[in-house]
């Protein structure tokens, strides 16, 4: 038996949200085991860039996933492409920040769960129903976030609101689709050096304390996700369903 096998080389992985920062990092991860990736954004002609530079056997989809009627259509190109995709990370996602809850509208509510959450789970049936309608075994990794413990701050209420409602739909995929051999696992992040962590008018003296609520003191960097995510992914995890793994730098502890 061999233990430490990724058990990925020349699978099709799809990646969401490929061309941000952590996305991009772990479409990399994954190419760098092997796999074929299937990189999801706004942007084709960024997708299209981004798989290049990864080279020739991945391949670059620009794709509004709030188009919900779209999805199945995405899924099935995926495959013709690239073959049967077996694993999805759901990376996608946006920030509306709005420091005062009085000013939140119905508007910023709807762009961030459209995306953040009504997407992901209609992307991720189309995409667990190819599995079963094949048979095939599969995982899905849905980025949650540390926000959905915390409630979130800073203008991040709503968005943590999606975060805490991944978390909760990933348990109950895992539980639904488990006797079909298709897991479900979260990754949590915290403070992440990222685009969407920063805010206007920020100063270093707010950064500073940021920093030092992570016991690591440091900020968390796009790559510092890729091996949570790879592994979920692989033969390694394959007894993992259900599960959340904290990648914050020891954050959650407080």
């Amino acid at each position: 038996m061999t233990h430490l096998d990724w058990g990925l080389f020349g699978k099709t992985v799809i990646v969401t949200g490929a061309t941000g920062a952590i996305g991009r990092a772990v479409a990399e991860g994954f190419a760098e085991v092997r796999a074929k990736v299937a990189l999801v954004d706004l942007d084709q002609a960024t997708c299209d860039a981004t798989a290049r530079s990864l080279g020739a056997e991945h391949k670059g989809y620009g794709a509004d996933l709030r188009q919900i009627a779209q999805l199945p259509d995405l899924v099935s190109r995926i495959e013709a492409d690239l073959g049967l995709a077996t694993t999805l990370v759901n990376v996608a996602g946006i920030i509306v920040r709005t420091a005062d809850l009085f000013a939140v509208t119905e508007a910023d509510w709807d762009a961030q769960h459209d995306i953040n959450l009504k997407a992901l789970f209609f992307l991720t049936q189309a995409f667990a129903r190819r599995l079963a309608d094949t048979g095939t075994p599969g995982s899905v990794i849905n980025y949650s976030s540390q926000g959905a413990l915390s409630g979130g701050f800073g203008g991040s209420v709503v968005y943590n609101a999606t975060k805490g409602a991944i978390t909760t739909m990933t348990r109950g995929m895992a539980r639904s689709w488990a006797p079909l051999n298709i897991r479900v696992n979260s990754i949590a992040p915290g403070l992440v050096d990222t685009p969407m962590m920063h805010t206007p008018g920020q100063t270093e003296s707010d950064r500073e304390v940021m920093i030092q609520q992570i016991p690591m003191k440091r900020l968390g960097l796009p790559d510092d996700h890729v091996g949570a995510t790879v592994f979920l992914a692989s033969d390694m995890a394959r007894y993992m369903t259900g599960a959340m793994i904290n990648v914050s730098g020891g954050f959650l502890m407080y």
